[in-house]
């Protein structure tokens, strides 16, 4: 028997898993630091007496695109980009470690260095905590200066120093929270000295918006196509029972 709807249906259900990617990612064009979700995809042939032409689609492990997005300047003391390779690392809400590009970080109301998202940033010797009403400057390896206002600059007292990761991309999962961490067996990377950032900088997201939407496009159309074959196998298998019936 041909196998034709099921081959059809597969292809149908993974050009919709990629269609909710690429929206995904067109979602956020604009969100600071965010590395586009990659889904790839493999043949796989039908075992069996079917024609050697057929073959089912599967998915293989979806990643991540961590090529660099665009540094924006902001002029914004607490905003920090990475310069290249690297990562800024905050503690993840189920505790441990977690991995991030987006650098534009405030002071919670207890003087702790977080996220937007309210992550608290991880240093070299633990939490960073500001005094109220400092003015900070973050240096280019991420140690971070305070001075109370009106203070002279000889002044200055270092708060501690963001820790500054390098791991091998192929060991980083997303999780469901946009953070990446390192996949399990794997341990967490030292501070890398070589990793450099650059204060009252933002990293945009590296989406190119066109290529989404052609993308989508293309998705689209393969859907569309996968749902014409469906019918045709619909339509043959009808033909066969009136050819059965009057045969």
């Amino acid at each position: 028997m041909d196998r034709m709807l099921y081959v059809a249906m597969s292809g149908a259900k993974q050009a919709m898993e990629q269609q909710a990617s690429v929206a995904n990612n067109m979602a956020n064009v604009s969100t600071p630091g965010f590395r586009a979700q990659i889904n790839t995809f493999r043949a796989v042939p039908v075992v069996g007496e079917e024609a050697p032409t057929r073959a089912f689609v599967t998915a293989t492990t979806p990643g991540a695109d961590f090529s660099h997005g665009p540094l924006t300047e902001t002029g914004r003391d607490l905003d920090v980009a990475v310069r290249g390779e690297g990562w800024l690392v905050v503690q993840a809400p189920g505790g441990g470690e977690a991995y991030t590009r987006v650098g534009n970080l405030q002071v919670g109301p207890d003087g702790q260095v977080t996220t937007m998202g309210a992550r608290p940033v991880v240093g070299d010797g633990g939490a960073l905590v500001i005094p109220p009403g400092s003015i900070v400057t973050i240096a280019s390896d991420g140690t971070i200066a305070a001075r109370g206002a009106g203070d002279p600059n000889v002044g200055v007292s270092n708060v501690g120093k963001l820790k500054l990761v390098n791991p091998d991309t192929r060991d980083l999962v997303r999780g469901d929270d946009g953070l990446f961490r390192m996949r399990d067996g794997v341990r967490p990377p030292e501070a890398d000295a070589n990793v450099v950032v650059a204060a009252g900088m933002v990293e945009g997201s590296n989406v190119n918006p066109v290529e989404a939407m052609v993308a989508m496009i293309a998705n689209g159309r393969s859907f569309e196509m996968q749902m014409k074959s469906i019918q045709t196998a619909d339509t043959n298998a009808q033909s066969a029972n009136k050819l059965l019936a009057y045969g």
